[in-house]
């Protein structure tokens, strides 16, 4: 940034962060919006780039950017991951706890957003629609009350992006049917890797590790950008431990606790959507 420039970010119409260079200022607005940015703004005052951290679907939106007298804008979209095991049901919440008289709720499914369900409180109907070659043919129920989706008898032809509209605000889920589950042990103080069994990642745009009942993303890597990430996260527990492979998107934690027990969670994502999933369930005994 330049030593008079002036850059202001905004949500919707709300302003969150700003920086002002003749004034030496950096201040992030997050007590505005009922909190849902409280501690989880970053503002870069060298470029004024701004980072949301711990993102929520509150978050979803569109944002603009003012730099002196240009403007320029976002629209941030944020998914939902679910997780299930492959058999098991899975669930994508609407939120709501009743829905309204006149509300319509709609589910789609994959990139060309096909229709799969749909409740219309106006005309008091409920569809299931059978197509993309009967993939959720008997496998849909729709909660009458809240909208919710719940997918029964998981099969890996599930997997992907799950698109819910209600009237006009749509939200975005992403479900990871997994068929793969490897035990690891490992003495405490010890190193574990935890491989992708990939050579190179050729094919895929991003790596993404998670942890633990809260998928917690925990290390990353991104094509798309050349980008590695080691995220602080839990406390710190994972803090100077991880070692990502940028070639293969294997992750390892070295001087391993007990508090690194627990199930790790390996996405690849191709084209923006999820291609494979795989848990990692590490025991860390002796400590």
């Amino acid at each position: 940034m330049k030593d008079d420039d002036v850059i202001q970010w905004r949500f919707g119409n709300t302003v969150i962060a700003d920086v002002n260079k003749r004034a030496d200022r950096n201040t992030v607005h997050d007590d505005v919006l009922d909190g849902r940015f409280r501690d989880r703004l970053k503002l870069d005052n060298q470029t004024g780039s701004l980072t949301i951290t711990n993102t929520t679907t509150e978050h979803d939106g569109d944002y603009q950017l003012q730099i002196n007298r240009e403007i320029e804008r976002f629209s941030l979209f944020v998914i939902v991951l679910v997780s299930v095991m492959e058999g098991d049901s899975a669930t994508l919440n609407s939120n709501l706890t009743e829905m309204k008289a006149d509300d319509v709720i709609q589910w789609k499914f994959g990139n060309k957003k096909t229709l799969i369900a749909e409740i219309n409180k106006r005309a008091n109907s409920i569809t299931l629609y059978d197509v993309l070659d009967g993939r959720f043919r008997d496998r849909l129920k729709l909660d009458t009350q809240t909208g919710s989706l719940t997918i029964t008898h998981t099969t890996t032809e599930q997997t992907g992006r799950f698109h819910q509209q209600i009237n006009s605000v749509i939200k975005s889920f992403c479900l990871a049917v997994i068929v793969d589950v490897e035990s690891v042990s490992v003495m405490a103080g010890d190193s574990v890797s935890l491989k992708s069994n990939l050579t190179e990642m050729k094919g895929y745009d991003v790596i993404q590790w998670r942890f633990g009942l809260g998928n917690t993303v925990i290390a990353d890597v991104n094509k798309w950008f050349d980008r590695v990430t080691l995220y602080d996260v839990l406390d710190g527990r994972f803090r100077d431990r991880l070692k990502l492979d940028n070639q293969t998107g294997s992750l390892t934690i070295t001087n391993t606790t007990t508090e690194h027990d627990g199930d790790y969670q390996l996405l690849m994502y191709a084209e923006g959507r999820i291609v494979t999933s795989k848990i990692f369930r590490v025991s860390v005994y002796g400590g």
